[in-house]
Protein backbone atom coordinates (compact mmCIF):
# COMPACT_ATOMS: atom_id res chain seq x y z
CA UNK A 1 0.00 0.00 0.00
CA UNK A 2 1.25 3.53 -0.52
CA UNK A 3 0.54 4.87 3.36
CA UNK A 4 4.07 2.82 3.96
CA UNK A 5 6.05 4.34 1.46
CA UNK A 6 6.20 7.99 3.09
CA UNK A 7 4.79 9.06 6.59
CA UNK A 8 5.44 12.99 6.09
CA UNK A 9 1.80 14.19 5.54
CA UNK A 10 0.54 15.83 2.17
CA UNK A 11 -0.15 19.58 2.50
CA UNK A 12 -3.32 21.03 1.39
CA UNK A 13 -4.01 24.70 1.15
CA UNK A 14 -7.17 25.86 1.51
CA UNK A 15 -9.98 24.21 3.97
CA UNK A 16 -13.06 25.05 1.49
CA UNK A 17 -15.17 22.36 -0.23
CA UNK A 18 -11.59 21.72 -2.69
CA UNK A 19 -9.39 21.40 0.06
CA UNK A 20 -11.61 18.84 2.32
CA UNK A 21 -12.94 17.16 -0.98
CA UNK A 22 -8.73 16.58 -1.26
CA UNK A 23 -8.11 16.07 2.01
CA UNK A 24 -10.65 13.09 2.41
CA UNK A 25 -9.53 11.46 -1.26
CA UNK A 26 -6.08 11.41 0.41
CA UNK A 27 -6.99 10.18 3.53
CA UNK A 28 -8.83 7.54 1.90
CA UNK A 29 -5.54 6.51 -0.06
CA UNK A 30 -3.90 6.30 3.28
CA UNK A 31 -1.98 9.16 3.31
CA UNK A 32 -1.28 11.91 6.35
CA UNK A 33 -2.73 15.29 5.46
CA UNK A 34 -2.18 18.67 7.00
CA UNK A 35 -5.10 20.89 5.99
CA UNK A 36 -3.83 24.69 6.42
CA UNK A 37 -6.55 27.37 6.16
CA UNK A 38 -5.89 30.91 6.36
CA UNK A 39 -9.60 31.95 8.13
CA UNK A 40 -10.27 31.07 12.30
CA UNK A 41 -12.29 28.02 11.95
CA UNK A 42 -12.78 25.16 8.99
CA UNK A 43 -16.62 26.08 7.57
CA UNK A 44 -18.40 27.36 4.38
CA UNK A 45 -20.16 30.40 4.11
CA UNK A 46 -22.46 31.38 1.13
CA UNK A 47 -26.19 29.96 0.13
CA UNK A 48 -27.32 27.14 -2.18
CA UNK A 49 -25.36 25.34 -4.13
CA UNK A 50 -26.87 22.61 -7.09
CA UNK A 51 -25.69 19.05 -7.14
CA UNK A 52 -25.69 17.59 -10.54
CA UNK A 53 -24.94 13.67 -11.31
CA UNK A 54 -22.08 14.22 -11.86
CA UNK A 55 -21.40 15.49 -8.08
CA UNK A 56 -22.88 12.33 -6.33
CA UNK A 57 -20.91 10.03 -8.65
CA UNK A 58 -17.56 11.87 -7.04
CA UNK A 59 -19.45 12.15 -3.60
CA UNK A 60 -20.00 8.47 -3.75
CA UNK A 61 -16.44 7.86 -4.84
CA UNK A 62 -15.28 10.15 -1.97
CA UNK A 63 -17.82 7.83 0.65
CA UNK A 64 -20.05 10.49 1.30
CA UNK A 65 -22.64 10.37 -1.26
CA UNK A 66 -25.54 8.98 1.44
CA UNK A 67 -24.78 11.52 3.97
CA UNK A 68 -25.45 14.18 0.76
CA UNK A 69 -28.22 12.63 -0.51
CA UNK A 70 -30.35 12.69 3.15
CA UNK A 71 -29.60 16.43 3.11
CA UNK A 72 -30.71 17.82 -0.50
CA UNK A 73 -33.59 18.84 -1.97
CA UNK A 74 -34.72 16.50 -4.99
CA UNK A 75 -36.00 18.35 -7.96
CA UNK A 76 -38.70 17.74 -10.49
CA UNK A 77 -37.37 19.51 -13.38
CA UNK A 78 -35.11 22.73 -14.54
CA UNK A 79 -37.02 25.54 -15.84
CA UNK A 80 -36.27 28.64 -17.51
CA UNK A 81 -38.65 31.71 -17.93
CA UNK A 82 -38.54 34.78 -19.80
CA UNK A 83 -37.81 37.06 -17.37
CA UNK A 84 -39.75 40.15 -19.73
CA UNK A 85 -42.85 38.18 -20.48
CA UNK A 86 -42.93 35.49 -18.04
CA UNK A 87 -43.06 32.78 -20.98
CA UNK A 88 -41.79 29.03 -19.77
CA UNK A 89 -38.93 28.91 -21.89
CA UNK A 90 -36.92 25.54 -21.17
CA UNK A 91 -38.31 22.57 -18.85
CA UNK A 92 -35.85 19.65 -18.45
CA UNK A 93 -38.04 16.83 -16.25
CA UNK A 94 -35.21 15.44 -13.67
CA UNK A 95 -37.78 11.99 -12.97
CA UNK A 96 -36.44 8.66 -13.38
CA UNK A 97 -35.82 8.81 -16.89
CA UNK A 98 -33.15 11.62 -16.07
CA UNK A 99 -31.72 9.21 -13.01
CA UNK A 100 -31.36 6.10 -15.33
CA UNK A 101 -29.83 8.30 -18.16
CA UNK A 102 -26.80 9.19 -15.71
CA UNK A 103 -27.02 6.99 -12.91
CA UNK A 104 -28.02 9.56 -10.00
CA UNK A 105 -30.39 12.44 -9.33
CA UNK A 106 -30.33 16.12 -9.67
CA UNK A 107 -30.77 17.97 -6.16
CA UNK A 108 -30.30 21.14 -4.40
CA UNK A 109 -28.25 21.78 -1.13
CA UNK A 110 -27.03 24.29 1.30
CA UNK A 111 -23.28 25.34 0.94
CA UNK A 112 -22.80 24.09 4.69
CA UNK A 113 -24.10 21.00 4.22
CA UNK A 114 -22.06 19.83 1.03
CA UNK A 115 -18.85 21.15 3.26
CA UNK A 116 -20.37 19.67 6.44
CA UNK A 117 -20.46 16.22 4.52
CA UNK A 118 -16.87 16.19 3.70
CA UNK A 119 -15.74 17.15 6.88
CA UNK A 120 -17.63 14.48 8.84
CA UNK A 121 -15.59 11.81 6.17
CA UNK A 122 -12.63 13.21 7.02
CA UNK A 123 -13.25 12.91 10.62
CA UNK A 124 -14.65 9.49 10.39
CA UNK A 125 -11.09 8.31 9.47
CA UNK A 126 -10.38 9.15 13.32
CA UNK A 127 -6.88 9.92 12.64
CA UNK A 128 -4.38 10.94 9.54
CA UNK A 129 -5.68 14.55 9.66
CA UNK A 130 -4.73 17.63 11.02
CA UNK A 131 -5.90 21.09 10.59
CA UNK A 132 -4.50 24.64 11.14
CA UNK A 133 -6.40 27.57 11.07
CA UNK A 134 -5.69 31.19 11.02
CA UNK A 135 -2.68 30.33 8.73
CA UNK A 136 -2.69 31.81 5.07
CA UNK A 137 -0.10 30.01 2.95
CA UNK A 138 2.55 32.75 1.03
CA UNK A 139 4.95 30.41 -0.78
CA UNK A 140 6.56 26.88 -1.23
CA UNK A 141 9.50 25.65 -1.44
CA UNK A 142 10.31 22.15 -3.16
CA UNK A 143 12.83 19.58 -4.02
CA UNK A 144 13.11 16.45 -5.86
CA UNK A 145 12.45 15.00 -1.88
CA UNK A 146 9.17 17.14 -0.65
CA UNK A 147 7.69 20.66 -0.34
CA UNK A 148 7.91 23.07 2.95
CA UNK A 149 5.59 25.59 2.88
CA UNK A 150 6.01 29.18 4.22
CA UNK A 151 3.33 30.59 5.76
CA UNK A 152 2.68 34.11 6.51
CA UNK A 153 3.98 34.95 10.32
CA UNK A 154 7.04 32.69 8.66
CA UNK A 155 5.84 28.93 10.32
CA UNK A 156 7.42 26.09 8.14
CA UNK A 157 5.17 23.13 7.09
CA UNK A 158 6.82 20.62 5.78
CA UNK A 159 5.57 17.78 3.61
CA UNK A 160 5.73 15.45 0.68
CA UNK A 161 3.90 17.58 -1.50
CA UNK A 162 1.56 20.35 -1.77
CA UNK A 163 -2.09 20.55 -3.02
CA UNK A 164 -2.74 24.06 -3.85
CA UNK A 165 -6.79 24.32 -2.93
CA UNK A 166 -6.33 28.37 -1.86
CA UNK A 167 -9.34 29.63 -4.29
CA UNK A 168 -9.68 32.75 -6.60
CA UNK A 169 -6.67 34.24 -5.38
CA UNK A 170 -4.51 31.22 -4.90
CA UNK A 171 -0.93 31.93 -3.43
CA UNK A 172 0.23 28.70 -5.20
CA UNK A 173 -0.85 29.28 -8.31
CA UNK A 174 0.40 33.16 -8.28
CA UNK A 175 3.76 31.66 -7.60
CA UNK A 176 3.70 28.75 -10.26
CA UNK A 177 1.47 30.45 -12.98
CA UNK A 178 1.40 34.68 -12.13
CA UNK A 179 -2.02 35.23 -13.99
CA UNK A 180 -4.46 37.76 -13.40
CA UNK A 181 -7.62 36.85 -12.41
CA UNK A 182 -10.69 38.06 -15.27
CA UNK A 183 -13.38 40.30 -13.02
CA UNK A 184 -16.50 39.52 -14.75
CA UNK A 185 -18.30 42.29 -13.87
CA UNK A 186 -21.26 40.43 -13.61
CA UNK A 187 -22.57 40.62 -9.64
CA UNK A 188 -24.18 38.60 -7.96
CA UNK A 189 -27.01 38.90 -4.59
CA UNK A 190 -27.73 36.13 -2.83
CA UNK A 191 -30.09 35.89 0.09
CA UNK A 192 -32.25 33.02 1.76
CA UNK A 193 -35.43 33.20 2.90
CA UNK A 194 -38.40 31.50 4.42
CA UNK A 195 -40.73 29.51 2.71
CA UNK A 196 -43.43 30.89 3.79
CA UNK A 197 -42.65 34.56 2.74
CA UNK A 198 -42.16 32.96 -1.17
CA UNK A 199 -44.81 33.03 -3.43
CA UNK A 200 -46.83 30.23 -3.21
CA UNK A 201 -47.96 30.42 -7.04
CA UNK A 202 -43.71 29.61 -7.57
CA UNK A 203 -42.99 27.72 -4.98
CA UNK A 204 -41.80 24.88 -7.66
CA UNK A 205 -39.41 22.01 -6.72
CA UNK A 206 -36.78 23.29 -8.90
CA UNK A 207 -34.00 25.33 -9.75
CA UNK A 208 -35.91 28.25 -11.86
CA UNK A 209 -33.84 30.75 -13.64
CA UNK A 210 -35.71 33.97 -14.68
CA UNK A 211 -33.52 34.84 -17.49
CA UNK A 212 -33.53 38.75 -19.02
CA UNK A 213 -31.75 41.72 -20.71
CA UNK A 214 -27.98 41.77 -19.25
CA UNK A 215 -29.57 40.26 -15.89
CA UNK A 216 -31.36 36.81 -14.19
CA UNK A 217 -32.87 35.55 -11.16
CA UNK A 218 -32.49 31.99 -10.32
CA UNK A 219 -34.60 30.40 -7.17
CA UNK A 220 -34.96 26.97 -5.66
CA UNK A 221 -35.58 25.60 -2.18
CA UNK A 222 -33.08 24.71 0.24
CA UNK A 223 -33.18 22.84 4.23
CA UNK A 224 -35.98 20.56 3.35
CA UNK A 225 -38.26 22.93 2.12
CA UNK A 226 -37.83 25.29 4.74
CA UNK A 227 -36.32 27.91 3.13
CA UNK A 228 -35.57 29.38 -0.18
CA UNK A 229 -32.40 30.21 -1.88
CA UNK A 230 -32.74 33.24 -4.20
CA UNK A 231 -29.48 34.32 -6.76
CA UNK A 232 -29.52 37.23 -9.13
CA UNK A 233 -27.24 38.36 -11.45
CA UNK A 234 -26.88 41.80 -13.41
CA UNK A 235 -24.26 43.31 -15.64
CA UNK A 236 -22.94 45.90 -13.33
CA UNK A 237 -22.43 49.60 -14.63
CA UNK A 238 -19.65 50.43 -12.48
CA UNK A 239 -15.87 49.13 -12.50
CA UNK A 240 -16.01 45.65 -10.16
CA UNK A 241 -13.28 44.42 -7.93
CA UNK A 242 -13.67 40.55 -7.27
CA UNK A 243 -14.85 40.11 -3.66
CA UNK A 244 -18.16 40.46 -1.81
CA UNK A 245 -20.28 42.76 0.36
CA UNK A 246 -23.53 43.88 1.67
CA UNK A 247 -25.40 45.07 -0.78
CA UNK A 248 -28.17 46.99 -1.04
CA UNK A 249 -31.65 45.60 -2.16
CA UNK A 250 -32.21 49.31 -4.41
CA UNK A 251 -29.63 48.32 -6.76
CA UNK A 252 -31.38 45.30 -7.79
CA UNK A 253 -33.98 46.89 -8.02
CA UNK A 254 -32.41 49.34 -10.69
CA UNK A 255 -30.99 46.29 -12.43
CA UNK A 256 -34.39 44.45 -12.99
CA UNK A 257 -36.66 47.03 -13.29
CA UNK A 258 -37.97 45.73 -16.84
CA UNK A 259 -38.68 42.32 -15.68
CA UNK A 260 -41.76 41.02 -15.03
CA UNK A 261 -44.21 41.08 -11.95
CA UNK A 262 -43.12 37.39 -11.07
CA UNK A 263 -39.42 38.40 -11.11
CA UNK A 264 -40.42 41.88 -9.27
CA UNK A 265 -42.36 40.14 -6.94
CA UNK A 266 -39.95 37.76 -5.72
CA UNK A 267 -37.10 40.41 -5.92
CA UNK A 268 -38.73 42.60 -3.40
CA UNK A 269 -38.87 39.99 -0.91
CA UNK A 270 -35.40 40.25 0.79
CA UNK A 271 -34.64 42.75 3.06
CA UNK A 272 -30.78 41.71 3.56
CA UNK A 273 -28.60 40.67 0.35
CA UNK A 274 -25.30 39.76 0.19
CA UNK A 275 -23.25 41.18 -2.77
CA UNK A 276 -20.28 39.65 -4.68
CA UNK A 277 -18.76 40.67 -7.69
CA UNK A 278 -17.98 37.65 -9.59
CA UNK A 279 -14.40 36.35 -11.39
CA UNK A 280 -12.41 34.00 -13.15
CA UNK A 281 -9.64 33.74 -14.96
CA UNK A 282 -8.76 31.90 -18.75
CA UNK A 283 -8.05 28.06 -18.63
CA UNK A 284 -4.25 26.63 -18.44
CA UNK A 285 -2.55 23.83 -20.04
CA UNK A 286 -0.27 23.34 -16.83
CA UNK A 287 -1.22 23.36 -13.14
CA UNK A 288 0.66 21.06 -11.16
CA UNK A 289 4.82 21.85 -11.04
CA UNK A 290 7.03 18.86 -9.22
CA UNK A 291 5.45 17.68 -6.14
CA UNK A 292 2.86 21.32 -6.20
CA UNK A 293 -0.65 20.78 -7.84
CA UNK A 294 -3.97 23.17 -7.95
CA UNK A 295 -7.15 22.27 -7.53
CA UNK A 296 -10.82 23.56 -7.57
CA UNK A 297 -11.11 27.47 -7.94
CA UNK A 298 -6.98 27.61 -7.76
CA UNK A 299 -6.81 25.39 -10.82
CA UNK A 300 -10.09 26.38 -12.88
CA UNK A 301 -12.24 29.37 -10.99
CA UNK A 302 -15.36 30.01 -13.14
CA UNK A 303 -18.26 32.05 -13.34
CA UNK A 304 -21.52 30.44 -12.29
CA UNK A 305 -23.59 30.02 -15.33
CA UNK A 306 -23.32 25.93 -15.15
CA UNK A 307 -23.32 25.30 -11.42
CA UNK A 308 -20.09 23.72 -11.44
CA UNK A 309 -17.56 24.76 -9.45
CA UNK A 310 -18.02 22.81 -5.76
CA UNK A 311 -19.12 19.85 -8.88
CA UNK A 312 -15.41 20.25 -10.50
CA UNK A 313 -13.58 20.32 -7.32
CA UNK A 314 -15.05 17.14 -5.92
CA UNK A 315 -14.31 15.74 -9.44
CA UNK A 316 -10.33 16.72 -9.32
CA UNK A 317 -10.11 14.70 -5.94
CA UNK A 318 -11.13 11.69 -6.94
CA UNK A 319 -9.01 12.33 -10.14
CA UNK A 320 -5.89 13.56 -7.90
CA UNK A 321 -6.20 10.15 -5.75
CA UNK A 322 -6.68 7.63 -8.46
CA UNK A 323 -4.07 8.76 -10.21
CA UNK A 324 -1.78 8.16 -7.12
CA UNK A 325 -3.17 4.87 -7.33
CA UNK A 326 -2.59 4.04 -10.58
CA UNK A 327 1.30 5.43 -10.41
CA UNK A 328 1.63 3.83 -6.89
CA UNK A 329 2.76 7.39 -4.71
CA UNK A 330 5.23 8.35 -7.77
CA UNK A 331 4.03 12.47 -7.32
CA UNK A 332 5.43 13.05 -10.91
CA UNK A 333 4.06 10.60 -12.86
CA UNK A 334 0.59 11.20 -10.83
CA UNK A 335 0.73 14.50 -11.09
CA UNK A 336 0.67 14.69 -14.47
CA UNK A 337 -1.84 12.07 -15.10
CA UNK A 338 -4.11 14.15 -12.72
CA UNK A 339 -3.39 17.10 -14.90
CA UNK A 340 -3.57 15.16 -18.14
CA UNK A 341 -7.17 14.01 -17.23
CA UNK A 342 -8.55 17.43 -16.09
CA UNK A 343 -6.86 20.33 -18.41
CA UNK A 344 -9.58 20.27 -21.12
CA UNK A 345 -12.74 19.24 -19.37
CA UNK A 346 -12.35 21.80 -16.85
CA UNK A 347 -11.49 24.42 -19.63
CA UNK A 348 -14.84 23.04 -21.20
CA UNK A 349 -16.43 24.07 -18.01
CA UNK A 350 -14.91 27.29 -17.74
CA UNK A 351 -15.36 28.45 -21.53
CA UNK A 352 -19.21 27.01 -21.53
CA UNK A 353 -20.06 29.24 -18.42
CA UNK A 354 -19.17 32.28 -20.04
CA UNK A 355 -21.26 31.81 -23.04
CA UNK A 356 -23.94 29.89 -21.06
CA UNK A 357 -24.36 34.04 -19.23
CA UNK A 358 -24.15 35.50 -22.57
CA UNK A 359 -27.40 33.14 -23.83
CA UNK A 360 -28.92 34.01 -20.47
CA UNK A 361 -28.90 37.52 -20.89
CA UNK A 362 -29.20 37.59 -24.44
CA UNK A 363 -31.91 41.08 -25.25
CA UNK A 364 -33.05 42.34 -28.90
CA UNK A 365 -33.40 40.01 -31.58
CA UNK A 366 -30.90 37.47 -29.43
CA UNK A 367 -33.47 37.00 -26.98
CA UNK A 368 -35.73 35.67 -29.45
CA UNK A 369 -33.52 33.62 -30.65
CA UNK A 370 -32.50 32.16 -27.00
CA UNK A 371 -36.31 31.43 -26.88
CA UNK A 372 -36.44 29.52 -30.22
CA UNK A 373 -33.63 27.59 -29.98
CA UNK A 374 -34.90 24.65 -27.57
CA UNK A 375 -38.84 24.83 -28.81
CA UNK A 376 -40.52 21.38 -29.07
CA UNK A 377 -36.86 19.70 -28.03
CA UNK A 378 -37.35 16.20 -26.75
CA UNK A 379 -35.76 15.58 -23.44
CA UNK A 380 -33.46 12.93 -24.51
CA UNK A 381 -32.20 15.56 -27.08
CA UNK A 382 -31.59 17.44 -23.84
CA UNK A 383 -29.81 14.89 -22.24
CA UNK A 384 -27.71 14.09 -25.16
CA UNK A 385 -26.20 17.61 -24.49
CA UNK A 386 -25.56 17.13 -21.26
CA UNK A 387 -23.85 14.33 -21.54
CA UNK A 388 -20.74 15.71 -21.56
CA UNK A 389 -21.09 17.32 -18.32
CA UNK A 390 -22.98 15.10 -16.50
CA UNK A 391 -21.81 11.76 -17.44
CA UNK A 392 -18.38 12.00 -15.88
CA UNK A 393 -17.96 9.30 -13.21
CA UNK A 394 -14.55 8.35 -11.97
CA UNK A 395 -14.44 4.60 -13.00
CA UNK A 396 -13.50 6.42 -16.45
CA UNK A 397 -12.06 9.26 -15.30
CA UNK A 398 -8.32 8.98 -15.73
CA UNK A 399 -6.95 10.10 -19.49
CA UNK A 400 -5.50 7.17 -21.19
CA UNK A 401 -1.85 6.78 -21.74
Amino acid sequence: MIRAKDPRPVLVAGGGIGGLAAALALVREGYRVKVIEQSAQIGEIGAGIQLSPNAFAACDALGVGANLRARAVYTDEMVMFDAIDARRVISIALDARFRERFGNPYAVIHRADIHGALLEGVQATTDGIEFITSTKVVHVDQDEEGVTLIDAQGGRHQGQAVIGCDGVRSAVRQQYVGDGIRVSGHVVFRAVIDTAEFPEALRYTAPCIWVGPNCHLVHYPLKGGDKFNLAVTFHSERPEEWGSMEGDPAEVQRYFRATCGEAQQILRIPKAWKRYSTADRDPIERWSFGRATLLGDAAHPMVQYLAQGACMACEDAVTLALALRREDGDWTRALALYERSRVARTARVVLSAREMGRIYHAKGVERLVRNEMWKGRPQERFYDALEWLYGWTAGSCLAED
